[in-house]
């Protein structure tokens, strides 16, 4: 204030008034009588000091608003005047313009406490009176007519807040602070380190004042410093008050530090954790396998890529000593190392590395390097076909964005025709849709005895498996000659612009870009194919290939020899009505089918495939009538239905009597009875079904000879095989078939060699090929004794491929040598690869 006061200008004395200056006030009313005054410039108050007749001054001092105040002040005018005049002698004009203000600040000090107790009281005589003249001025245009009735600013009431309003303010405080640190605990270390630089700044600070400066700030902030990080430096003080002070910044620094443990003892354990789940845990391997999801197939595919790594390290084709397997689920990390545990313990050749990720996130597949996969395989994780194939879909779409996609084959288990076709619809993915036909091929293994052991002897590596290799030395050549020069290997067919064909005519000609299937051991490298006795063959037959060449220009030797093939096979119909059969219809047959799931469905219409007109098919399950799908279109199989627990024994006896009672008793017509796997098998504990798979066809076994009823098969499904060959050696008459372990046989052959799809779709699919045992009767008379190469001949002319026959119920594929006779009998079997519903090739 005072050096407000001292920038004024000094105190003159100003000219009279004139008449004019009246007129530039801008009230009309208000008039100022012409005298000599000074005044005090200021915002709420000013003063005037008038001089009157005789001499003598009177201040009058006005607030804003408010009427002015007479005060005789002649004595401080006098004290005014004789203090300037010694000032102005002194030559001190700054003292004096100071000192000239303070009694005029004093004198208008005492002048507004007299005003307030006047004021107040004028206010409160006139609010009502006002209230009442402005009441009536409402109108919208009111205060442009009249300026007194301008508006006023809304004035609210201020109040300090409750304490419990201040109660929930610092709970929500607290709260927000909470929600952050448990979304990141780094949070917790950032105030932590904001507190600490705060007490050392407050520390430093206190040391500096309370020791007079004469030390510096630097070094005040380093003793603050030392009393928070070590608790014995405030022993080291010296006055009463800085020991209290380092005291409590060591009692700071104690809480700081245990807090800031704790804080990075709880970031490394959620670290930890977060690498335990493998959600957020990139992963850095290439040319490894990564395996989608988690069922019933997975142990069969983690087994089957283990003996084929293994059969790959010994032939020297392997890269790695162990094949690299991520296993990617949408389940919790630890379960996914008990799943791995307990089912690659003993497979020394893969190793198996888990990771916890959603299937249709293509964050998932980014971080499981997807993109630098030697193969994926996608495993349906649900019971429902509708919701397999499109998680299957969805995860196809979560690798489209992926970069570098298109190398990389994406095997995928659908359960519909139509969705394979959906699949290999999306562009920049490179997708080999394998379709579980797992019903079918059981019905093919329950009415085929050795069947199943077929099917698994062709996808063993260590055996005798399908191969598909180029041969671009015999471009040219015609498909007879390739078919007859092989002796080593059976020539199945040729795979050309990505479909496979199993009967392609004698005189087609093998191209560049055509590849040989052929039904022999592994030969993956170049050099050791030509060591190898499918080379050794070519080469030792080339000149035969030749001569034959030479020897078909004799079109009669060869028109005669194949006539008298022909007088020596069974016809084919020109259009099989039954697959079962070359005749017209089927066999008559009855089915007793021993439990329920959706794909049953499947296997009724497969079994009407099968067989003939009046045949009647019984279905037994605890699963409700409502709950089983309903079959339409069936042409020779009549079904029924029953409820009731299988594995009861008054239920099972009144099944098997119910459906050995709809026989004539003049008609011999065989006896199957079938048990199916329940239908949470897939995706629970198998070895509870198996159990009661093997419990209920002992069973009914046990009833059928108690009462003397004949059974033709006894088929159960089991889904360990192991267990399978521990019933059929105790028990010879009963067929164990696990047929899903023969799909996920598949889906792995699939994973090593893509375009072995192409061939697995054609056998396994119902339109497609199928692998037969058939009568030998159909292809040689009684008394003959031909060769394989003169069997697969005759095979030929039925529009058939000849890959092994079975005598003494002991199975041989790829016989050799083929040139020399098999004596055979006429209860052996031939087993051939045969058209379904094929003409005859005249």
């Amino acid at each position: 204030m005072l050096l407000q006061l001292d920038c004024r200008p000094p105190w003159t004395a100003r000219p009279p008034f004139s008449k004019a200056s009246t007129t530039m006030h801008p009230h009309p009313k208000r008039s100022v009588l012409p005298s000599q005054f000074c005044s005090i410039p200021d915002s709420s108050l000013f003063v005037q000091l008038n001089r009157h007749g005789g001499g003598k001054w009177v201040a009058h001092s006005q607030k804003a608003g408010t009427q002015s105040e007479l005060v005789n002040s002649s004595d401080v005018l006098d004290t005014f005047k004789t203090r300037r005049l010694k000032s102005e002698s002194e030559g001190h004009p700054k003292v004096y313009r100071i000192t000239r203000s303070l009694p005029i600040f004093l004198l208008l000090r005492l002048t507004q406490l007299n005003m307030c107790s006047s004021l107040i009281t004028m206010f409160a005589t006139s609010h009502h009176s006002a209230t009442q003249i402005f009441g009536s001025m409402g109108a919208p245009f009111a205060c442009i007519s009249n300026s007194i009735s301008k508006p006023v600013p809304m004035k609210l009431d201020v109040y300090l807040p409750s304490i419990q309003d201040l109660k929930w303010n610092f709970a929500r405080l607290l709260y927000l602070f909470n929600v952050q640190i448990e979304r990141n605990v780094t949070t917790s270390i950032i105030v932590l380190i904001v507190v600490c630089v705060s007490l050392v700044i407050s520390g430093g600070l206190l040391f500096f004042i309370l020791r007079d400066k004469k030390q510096s700030l630097e070094e005040c902030f380093w003793e603050a410093w030392a009393c928070l990080i070590s608790t014995s430096t405030h022993l080291r003080q010296k006055t009463r008050i800085e020991r209290i002070l380092g005291f409590v910044l060591a009692i700071w620094g104690l809480l700081f530090y245990s807090r800031l443990l704790s804080t990075m003892t709880e970031q490394f354990r959620n670290n930890m954790q977060k690498l335990r789940e493998g959600a957020q845990l990139q992963v850095l391997e290439a040319d490894h396998i990564i395996v989608c999801g988690v069922n019933s197939h997975l142990p069969f595919i983690l087994n089957q890529l283990n003996k084929y790594h293994e059969f790959s390290v010994r032939l020297g084709t392997a890269n790695a000593r162990r094949q690299r397997i991520l296993l990617l689920a949408d389940l919790p990390r630890k379960q996914l190392d008990t799943i791995a545990d307990n089912v690659a313990k003993d497979l020394n050749h893969i190793n198996v590395i888990t990771k916890s990720g959603s299937l249709s996130m293509t964050k998932s597949f980014e971080r499981a390097a997807a993109n630098k996969a030697r193969s994926i395989i996608i495993l349906p994780t649900t019971a429902d076909r509708y919701q397999v194939d499109t998680d299957a879909f969805l995860s196809v779409l979560a690798l489209q964005p992926l970069p570098q996609m298109g190398s990389v084959p994406t095997i995928v288990e659908v359960s519909d025709s139509s969705t394979c076709e959906l699949l290999r619809s999306i562009s920049g993915l490179k997708v080999e849709p394998v379709e579980n036909v797992a019903p079918k091929l059981f019905v093919q293994c329950s009415r085929q005895k050795g069947l199943f052991k077929i099917y698994t002897h062709l996808l063993n590596y260590r055996k005798n498996v399908f191969n598909l290799y180029s041969f671009p030395n015999l471009a040219g050549a015609k498909y007879s000659q390739l078919r007859q020069g092989f002796q080593k290997v059976v020539v199945c067919g040729l795979y050309r612009n990505g479909n496979i064909c199993f009967h392609p005519k004698d005189d087609e000609v093998l191209k560049e870009t055509d590849k040989v299937l052929y039904i022999g051991p592994i030969y993956r490298k170049k050099k050791q194919l030509h060591s190898s006795n499918v080379v050794t063959a070519e080469t030792a037959d080339h000149g035969k290939l030749e001569a034959l060449e030479k020897n078909s220009e004799c079109h009669e030797n060869i028109l005669k020899m194949k006539n008298t093939r022909l007088e020596c096979i069974a016809k084919r119909p020109v259009k099989a009505q039954s697959k079962a059969s070359d005749h017209d219809v089927g066999p008559k047959e009855c089915i007793l089918v021993l439990g329920w799931r959706p794909d049953v469905a499947e296997m009724i219409k497969e079994y009407d495939n099968y067989l003939g007109p009046g045949s009647s098919l019984e279905v037994l399950s605890d699963v409700p009538l409502s709950d089983r799908k309903r079959i339409s279109n069936l042409k020779h199989v009549h079904v029924s239905h029953m409820v009731g627990n299988l594995m009861d024994y008054d239920t099972l006896k009144e099944a098997i009597f119910r459906i050995h009672g709809s026989i004539k008793k003049n008609e011999e017509v065989p006896l199957s009875i079938v048990v199916i796997a329940g239908c949470d098998w897939a995706f629970k504990d198998p070895t509870r079904v198996d159990k009661q798979s093997a419990y209920s066809i002992l069973l009914a076994e046990n009833i059928c000879n108690k009462y003397g009823i004949k059974v033709e098969n006894l088929v159960a499904e089991i889904i360990d095989s192991k267990l399978g060959k521990q019933l059929t050696r105790i028990r010879p008459t009963l067929t164990c078939i696990a047929a899903e372990e023969v799909m996920s046989r598949v889906t792995a052959q699939v994973v090593e060699e893509n375009e072995l799809n192409a061939v697995w779709q054609d056998i396994l699919n119902a339109e497609g090929d199928e692998i037969y045992v058939k009568d030998i009767s159909l292809y040689m008379k009684e008394g003959e004794n031909p060769s394989f190469c003169e069997l697969s001949e005759r095979a030929c002319l039925r529009r058939e491929v000849a890959i092994g026959y079975v005598k003494n119920n002991k199975q041989v594929i790829n016989p050799r040598p083929k040139s020399e006779p098999l004596s055979l009998g006429m209860s052996d079997s031939l087993i051939v690869i045969s058209e379904l519903e094929g003409t005859q090739d005249g």
